[in-house]
């Protein structure tokens, strides 16, 4: 008997299972992400604008301790 793209079960399942493994690397190999490091085109800007008022506080703070101390004769 000549078989004429006949094939057994085992025969089958072997090839089913390779296509299956065939097309899972296929998809894994299609969806690998890729990552790109680039240098800005822009310099990059740091903007260092900020009011500093503690220490306005602190002196104020210390001359109306002295202004409302006991030793003085405000009150």
């Amino acid at each position: 008997m000549k078989r004429i793209l006949a094939f057994t079960y085992a025969e089958s399942v072997r090839a089913t299972r390779l296509f299956y493994v065939l097309a899972l690397g296929a998809a894994l190999t299609a969806c690998a992400p890729t990552v790109k490091v680039a240098a800005p085109e822009e310099p990059i800007t740091i903007n260092l604008n900020v009011k500093i008022e503690h220490e306005i506080k602190v002196k104020v703070e210390k001359d109306l301790e002295d202004v409302f101390s006991e030793d003085s004769d405000l009150f």
